[in-house]
C-alpha cells in the first residue's frame, strides 16, 4: 500500500489544480484568470512530481509558468482595451453539457473497468534527465539547433509584425 501522507498530498494538488482550472474558465475577469492559470500550471507540474516525471515537471514550470503565463501577464496588463472587454454569455452551454457528461461517462467507463491502470509500488530510482541532456546535445544536436533557429526566426517575425509604426501617424 502506498504511504496516506503521499496520498492527501496527491488530492490536495490535484484539488488545486482543478479550482484553479475551473476558476481560470468560469471567471469574467481576465487578470483574474490569467494569475489563476498560475496555479493550474503549477498544481499540473506537482502531479508530474507525483508520476516520477521530474523532467516533465521542471519543463512545466519552465516553458509554461516562466515563459507562456509571463507572456500573456505582461500582454493583459499592457493591453489598457483587454480591461474594458467582458466576457460573453455561453450560448453553448447544451454542447458544452453534452460533451462533459460524455466525457466524465468515458473516464468512468475507463476507471472501472480497466483493471491495470494503477501505478506499481515501486519507485523509478535516478534521474532521467542527465540522458535526455546526454542525448539532446549529442546525438540530436542538429535539430535541437534547427529548431533553435526556427524559433529565432519566429520571434524575429513576431516583432517586426507588432512593431509601432511611426510613419502612419
Amino acid at each position: 500500500m502506498s504511504n496516506p501522507t503521499y496520498t492527501v498530498i496527491f488530492y490536495l494538488f490535484a484539488a488545486i489544480t482543478v479550482c484553479s482550472a475551473a476558476f481560470v474558465v468560469f471567471t469574467r475577469n481576465v487578470i483574474y484568470s490569467a494569475f489563476s492559470l498560475l496555479f493550474t500550471f503549477f498544481g499540473a507540474a506537482a502531479l508530474y512530481v507525483f508520476l516520477s516525471a521530474d523532467f516533465i515537471a521542471v519543463t512545466q514550470v519552465v516553458v509554461y509558468v516562466g515563459g507562456i503565463l509571463v507572456l500573456l501577464l505582461f500582454g493583459v496588463m499592457f493591453t489598457n482595451s483587454i480591461m474594458k472587454v467582458q466576457k460573453s454569455e455561453v450560448i453553448n452551454i447544451i454542447p458544452g453539457t453534452l460533451l462533459l457528461v460524455g466525457m466524465i461517462g468515458a473516464m468512468l467507463y475507463t476507471f472501472y473497468t480497466t483493471h491495470g491502470w494503477m501505478p506499481s509500488e515501486t519507485l523509478l530510482q535516478g534521474s532521467i534527465v542527465e540522458r535526455i541532456g546526454f542525448e539532446t546535445m549529442s546525438r540530436y544536436v542538429l535539430p535541437f539547433e534547427m529548431v533553435s533557429i526556427l524559433l529565432l526566426a519566429a520571434l524575429i517575425g513576431a516583432a517586426f509584425l507588432a512593431r509601432f509604426d511611426k510613419s502612419s501617424k
